[in-house]
């Protein structure tokens, strides 16, 4: 099989690295939500060989993603694991930290409630909760190619959409997490940073 490839990984890793390795700076393991392609999971546990980086995804991607991970040889990338965000039991040790991208504007609003649920069962005391992509504020969008992007996603899947930092917020609460930092990206997009009390 061919390694899938996405032109965004490669645009917005380094960048990406720079707030995860300023965030993920003690010895631990990472939960990814959503590897997609692979090519996040690989970059980042090269960059940060003091973690260990636990990459999932839905069953319909694991065969490229592991393309990926036996090419790099990588020893800190553990097994790739099937993860599907809406399972009761996520079948996942608890972590010190998690990481996604660009995964909560495609998934439907009660698939991201159940994302959060899960946070709160596996994230460790104290651990963070990195999540990369667009996001609008009091209902807002913060761009125009933002809104053509959300109006995009809506045609594709009306469940889908970009979110409101506000709402993942209080998801975020009720999930034991609180807002410790937004960061801003390249490209319109931002980094929300979450702490598990």
């Amino acid at each position: 099989m061919k390694k899938p490839y996405a032109e965004s990984c490669e645009e917005n890793k380094r960048a990406i690295l720079d707030v995860l390795a300023s965030l993920f700076q003690q010895t631990g393991r990472v939960l990814e939500i959503g590897s997609g392609t692979g090519q996040h999971a690989v970059f980042f546990a090269s960059e940060m060989p003091h973690l260990d980086w636990q990459p999932t995804d839905r069953e319909e991607n694991l065969q490229g993603i592991q393309c990926w991970l036996e090419e790099s040889e990588l020893e800190n990338i553990l097994p790739l694991t099937c993860l599907d965000v809406s399972q009761s039991a996520w079948p996942i040790e608890p972590v010190d930290y998690a990481f996604s991208a660009n995964t909560v504007h495609i998934m439907s609003w009660s698939h991201v409630e159940n994302l959060f649920d899960g946070l709160e069962s596996i994230l460790n005391r104290q651990g963070l909760f990195a999540l990369y992509g667009p996001f609008n504020y009091n209902g807002n969008y913060s761009s125009e190619s933002n809104a053509r992007f959300d109006q995009w996603l809506k045609q594709r899947d009306p469940r889908s959409g970009i979110r409101d930092v506000a709402e993942l917020d209080k998801l975020a609460e009720r999930a034991g997490l609180r807002r410790i930092d937004d960061i801003e990206m390249p490209a319109n997009n931002r980094i929300l940073v979450w702490e598990k009390l």
